[in-house]
C-alpha cells in the first residue's frame, strides 16, 4: 500500500513572522484576510515560549519556525516577516524551499542601516534597557506617538499586549543577533539565493518609512514587486490593519494564492 501526500488546502496559507515585539495576533487581521488561514508563531522568547532562554537569536529562531512549517503545517506556506522577523524569514526560505511558496517582505532588514532601533537597544546597558522598556510598557501611546503613530485606544491596547508579550531581555538579546547577522557579508548572499532559486519575494513598505530602507538594487530588480502602504510608517499594520491587509490580499491574488 503506497502513502499519499496530504491534499494542499485550497485556501492560501500565511504565516505571520513578528518583529523584535510580537506579536501582531491581536491585531485579528483575519478579520480582513477571511480567505487565508493565518499563523502567527510565537518565537523563542515570545508569547508562550518567553519563558525560554535558550535559542533567542536569528538562527535559533529560523530552525524553530522551520520545524514548524514541517511538522504542524506540512505543505509549502507563504511567509510574511515584519522588520526582524523579514531576517528570519529569510533564512527559512534559504534552508527550507520546498515549504516556502513565496515571501513577503514587510520593511525586513537587509544591511545594519535597516537596524535602526536593534542599533541603539544592542549595546545598553541592562538597567538602562529595563528602565526604557519599563517606561514604554507603562506608557504606551506616548511610545506610538513617539514613534508617529496616532494613539487611538484601539491601537495603545494594541500596543500594551504586544509589549506585554516579552521580556525586555528578549528584545535586546534578539537585537544583538541582528546585529551579528545583517552586519556580516554573508547575509546578503543567503538572500541572493532565495532570488535566483526563483522564491516568489514581494517588498512591502511605508509611505513615510520606506525611503530609509536599505535594500540593495539587486534585490529591487528580482523582486516580484514593491506595495507602498500610503500615510504609514514602519510599523504600518499598526497604522492601519485593514489597508496592509489589502496589500497582502493582492500579492496573495497576483501570485495566484487567492482563494476567494
Amino acid at each position: 500500500m503506497t502513502s499519499r501526500s496530504p491534499a494542499r488546502s485550497p485556501r492560501p496559507r500565511l504565516v505571520v513572522v513578528h518583529g523584535l515585539l510580537g506579536s501582531i495576533a491581536g491585531l485579528e487581521l483575519e478579520r480582513y484576510l477571511p480567505d487565508v488561514d493565518l499563523y502567527h508563531p510565537d518565537l523563542t522568547g515570545y508569547g508562550r515560549h518567553r519563558d525560554e532562554r535558550q535559542g533567542i537569536d536569528l538562527a535559533s529562531q529560523a530552525r524553530a519556525l522551520e520545524r514548524m512549517l514541517r511538522d504542524e503545517i506540512g505543505e509549502p506556506v507563504w511567509l510574511l516577516g515584519h522588520s526582524t522577523g523579514g531576517v528570519i524569514a529569510m533564512l527559512v526560505a534559504d534552508a527550507v524551499p520546498e515549504l516556502v511558496r513565496g515571501l513577503i517582505d514587510v520593511e525586513g532588514n537587509f544591511t545594519l542601516k535597516d537596524a535602526f532601533w536593534c542599533s541603539r537597544i544592542a549595546p545598553q546597558l541592562d538597567a538602562d534597557w529595563a528602565a526604557e522598556y519599563g517606561a514604554m510598557e507603562d506608557a504606551p501611546g506616548a511610545w506610538l506617538e513617539g514613534i508617529g503613530i496616532e494613539a487611538s485606544d484601539e491601537r495603545v491596547g494594541w500596543t500594551r499586549a504586544m509589549l506585554a508579550n516579552q521580556p525586555y531581555t528578549t528584545v535586546q538579546e534578539l537585537a544583538r543577533s541582528v546585529l551579528d547577522v545583517t552586519g556580516a557579508p554573508d547575509y546578503l548572499d543567503t538572500v541572493r539565493r532565495v532570488l535566483e532559486r526563483g522564491t516568489p519575494v514581494w517588498l512591502v513598505g511605508g509611505e513615510q518609512s520606506a525611503a530609509g530602507w536599505d535594500v540593495p538594487d539587486w534585490v529591487m530588480a528580482d523582486a516580484c514587486g514593491i506595495r507602498i502602504q500610503p500615510k504609514a510608517g514602519h510599523m504600518m499594520m499598526l497604522d492601519d490593519p485593514r489597508a496592509f491587509c489589502a496589500i497582502v490580499g493582492d500579492i496573495l491574488q497576483e501570485s495566484g494564492d487567492d482563494a476567494g
